[in-house]
């Protein structure tokens, strides 16, 4: 999720934990760990493009990573803040909490999340969307009420108890919205009588209402777009060809495997005049319809002087941002023009 609502669930959890003992203190440190794990996002300035997406939710949001950091960051409080209110245990709880969350939040993202590190298995639920005001701004309101009142005043539990439960609610309702778009896109499937081999379900930017799902057949990946306002459960899919023929000798270079892995097998190759694309698909096109050709991320493949295979992150126009976010909001409401 963005930073804004890691930190606000780190703030909360820190509230829950230490509220009580030491006030507005558990929300700062509660926030202070819901930031540390991306803090991997510092790996940008040393490695390249492909490294860096690698190790983002890697090692920091693992759970083995809140279980070492936690107690040295809670020894270094007590030391910071030596009373009698909260101790080592204490100190470390909280970190622990806001360590924990982070990633376990991050989980029902699409990226992916390698909680179980140094096991290869990365945790992907695909029920929100990274930024989605739904689930933070009511939170948030929460949070900031609670901040008023004296840490051992009932109303400050209340409070920060209610966005934990509202927000935790909301996240439940996403599992359920899910749910009920996958049975629509595997309805329209089979009644188009398109064999696939594999689907996968997620919402669009900044909402929870309209949906869309990648699914892949033999030969090419679909994309459709299904709206809970929509009036025709009917759903037209955009197809784009895998055309992996078209990495020819570039496919028996090292770097090939690790962005088919890096994507988990959802990727096309474009061929743009004499450049060739590897299209990440797991997060989507930029826009919606047939007119949304661009995917979020692409990487352009180049030999650089020295031979080596070079795939450089395609630049994205966020001067066309608003224009997108209009199509966007039109589509959520049902719209299909």
């Amino acid at each position: 999720m963005d930073s804004l609502t890691q930190i606000v669930l780190g703030a909360a959890v820190g509230e829950a934990a230490l509220g009580r003992k030491v006030g507005n203190k558990a929300m700062l440190w509660g926030a202070v760990a819901g930031t540390i794990p991306d803090l991997d996002v510092i790996s940008k300035l040393f490695v390249d493009t492909v490294t860096a997406n690698e190790l983002h939710r890697g090692f920091s949001h693992s759970i083995l990573f809140s279980i070492l950091v936690a107690p040295i960051m809670g020894w270094l409080l007590s030391k910071l803040y030596k009373n009698k209110e909260a101790n080592w245990k204490d100190w470390t709880k909280l970190m622990f909490l806001g360590l924990f969350t982070h990633p376990i939040l991050d989980a029902f993202t699409t990226w992916g999340t390698q909680l179980f590190w140094p096991f290869d298995y990365k945790v992907a639920v695909n029920n929100i969307f990274v930024v989605d005001p739904l689930y933070t701004i009511p939170f948030l309101v929460f949070l900031i009420m609670a901040m008023f009142y004296k840490r051992t005043h009932h109303k400050r539990r209340r409070f920060n108890n209610l966005g934990l439960y509202i927000s935790s609610g909301y996240m439940l309702l996403t599992l359920i919205l899910q749910q009920t778009a996958r049975a629509n896109f595997s309805s329209n499937l089979e009644n188009q009588h398109i064999q696939y081999n594999e689907i996968q379900t997620r919402p669009t930017p900044l909402n929870s209402i309209l949906w869309t799902a990648n699914i892949e057949t033999d030969d090419s990946f679909l994309i459709g777009y299904y709206s809970l306002l929509d009036k025709d459960d009917t759903i037209n899919f955009a197809e784009f060809p895998k055309n992996h023929h078209l990495l020819g000798k570039m496919k028996d270079d090292p770097l090939i495997p690790r962005l088919i892995k890096l994507s988990e097998g959802w990727y096309t190759i474009e061929k743009v005049n004499d450049s060739v694309y590897f299209n990440d698909l797991r997060f989507g096109t930029l826009g919606i319809g047939d007119q949304a050709k661009r995917f979020v991320f692409s990487y352009e493949l180049y030999y650089d002087k020295n031979g080596e295979l070079i795939a450089k992150e395609r630049e994205r126009d966020m001067g066309k941002a608003s224009p997108l976010l209009k199509k966007l909001f039109n589509r959520v409401l049902g719209n299909k023009s």
